[in-house]
């Protein structure tokens, strides 16, 4: 009878509450509608310079004006919640891209689209730090488990954007393009204001660290920009610029302490700055890695943009395959041993590439890779997040959900410009010196050591959430006697 009692007791422990699906299923969707409108937008720009009657050089800042926004936006999440709440937050913001979408579709010119795809992307830019803190407050030491299941349909976001995009243009205006925003956010936006939670009981209100905005906020925006454009002089003064301003946010947010915009004492010691690290390599071999693959595919082996779609597939399926086990793979074998094991199959995933950039393109061989690499990279993200999110205490998840989204933004840039610069360089050296390996197989094994990082990292994660709960208690109790002897 004992035996079976503590069986039920840990089958209520590991059952989720309804409430958690319901916080969990309203704000996935809007992640999900900013990354497929992101989508859409990407694939739609050669359509739209035809409809507006400009050049491709002016119509990508519809792309590159969002994304610059949503840069400048990300730092201001941490210091919003804190003021007026994450529910507030949430849904000005998801109501302001509603909006934003709307004025999108009824734009007059190019500029006027442009305009109003920066509003959308300083509202969206805030959607996704938003839904990672209220599942990592709703779902505690189930955050593996419920981000799994989340990660699938924002996965399936880049897949819908296409032919979303391509039976709008065949069968209706452009404007729709993001007119089917707006009564998809209207329906979310009412079960945000219904199902999501009060916390204004949780607010800690401060005082806007206005000099670490000024810094930090361009200093991203520039870095994403001259990391577009590293090849130009201006992408190299943009690089430099970009360092001196992050350079001196450091400076003074470590001076400012609790103060500060970002509280960079987060990342001093413990779990969080480990799980920062893993993030901040993983991502720059996924965003590396979605650059120099259909680069290689495209330049090198002849193929046409036209088949990325099915060449490229087997990453997406693999992806989708592993993403809603990850809880229970993590419950099981532990955050360190998935989180390694998945950067692992990463690597492994990678390598034969440096065999195809050197010989003729075999597609079995890219199709077993491109799954292997999906799988792992799905395995490592998730276990080393919900970590990061569990050695913080609960009222520094806003700050710790900022921190987090901005290391993860950086590494993208950062390994992409790597490779690329790489790649272009061993291009302009190749008919001078041949070599054994190709220039693609040079920005291959470049992407191999990144993700052989990457392992590296996520091995010296905790071994399970458990260690990380233990800590928390340690700390707890040497904090009560300290008191007690005071």
């Amino acid at each position: 009878m004992t035996s079976q009692a503590s069986s039920e007791a840990l089958d209520a422990a590991d059952r989720l509450h309804p409430s958690i699906w319901k916080i969990t299923a309203v704000v996935i969707l809007g992640s999900f509608l900013a990354q497929l409108d992101a989508t859409i937008a990407n694939v739609s720009l050669s359509s739209l310079a035809i409809e507006l009657h400009t050049g491709l050089s002016t119509i990508q800042w519809v792309t590159s004006g969002y994304l610059l926004a949503l840069t400048l936006a990300l730092p201001m999440s941490g210091w919003l919640v804190d003021r007026i709440g994450a529910k507030a937050v949430y849904v000005w913001c998801f109501a302001a891209f509603t909006l934003s979408s709307a004025l999108c579709g009824l734009a007059w010119s190019a500029q006027s689209l442009i305009g109003f795809r920066v509003i959308q992307g300083i509202s969206g830019g805030l959607l996704a730090p938003m839904a990672q803190m209220m599942m990592a407050r709703a779902a505690g030491r189930h955050m593996a488990r419920v981000i799994g299941y989340a990660a699938v349909p924002v996965l399936l976001a880049p897949i819908l954007g296409p032919v979303i995009a391509g039976l709008i243009l065949q069968h209706a205006s452009w404007r729709w393009l993001f007119l089917v925003n707006f009564p998809v956010g209207v329906l979310a936006l009412a079960l945000a204001a219904i199902f999501l939670p009060h916390d204004r009981h949780q607010v800690r209100p401060r005082d806007l660290d206005w000099v670490g905005l000024a810094l930090l906020s361009p200093g991203l925006a520039i870095f994403l920009y001259g990391s577009d454009r590293i090849g130009a002089p201006a992408g190299q003064v943009a690089m430099l610029v970009s360092c001196i301003l992050l350079g001196l946010f450091f400076w003074t947010a470590n001076r400012k302490g609790d103060d500060a915009l970002v509280d960079l004492r987060l990342f001093k010691s413990g779990v969080f700055p480990v799980s920062a690290v893993t993030q901040f390599l993983s991502n720059g071999a996924i965003f590396a890695g979605q650059m120099l693959i259909p680069i290689y595919l495209i330049r090198d082996c002849g193929r046409s943009p036209g088949e990325m779609g099915w060449l490229l597939a087997p990453l997406g399926i693999g992806m989708l395959c592993t993403y809603p086990w990850m809880g229970a793979l993590t419950s099981r074998f532990g955050i360190r041993n998935v989180s390694a094991a998945g950067a692992l199959l990463a690597l492994i995933g990678t390598l034969p590439f440096l065999y195809l950039a050197s010989h003729a393109l075999d597609l079995t061989v890219l199709a077993i890779a491109l799954f292997i690499r999906g799988v792992g990279q799905s395995a490592v993200g998730i276990p080393s997040i919900s970590a990061a999110y569990a050695a913080v205490s609960r009222h520094e998840l806003p700050m710790a959900t900022t921190s987090l989204n901005i290391v993860q933004r950086l590494g993208g840039p950062t390994f992409t410009t790597l490779c690329a610069t790489l790649l272009g360089w061993r291009l302009g050296m190749q008919p001078l010196h041949e070599s054994s390996l190709s220039a693609y197989a040079w920005a291959f094994l470049l992407l191999c050591i990144v993700h052989a990082g990457t392992v590296m990292a996520a091995w010296r994660l905790p071994r399970s959430m458990s260690e990380i709960i233990g800590k928390h208690v340690a700390e707890a109790k040497d904090g009560a006697e300290v008191v007690n002897r005071a």
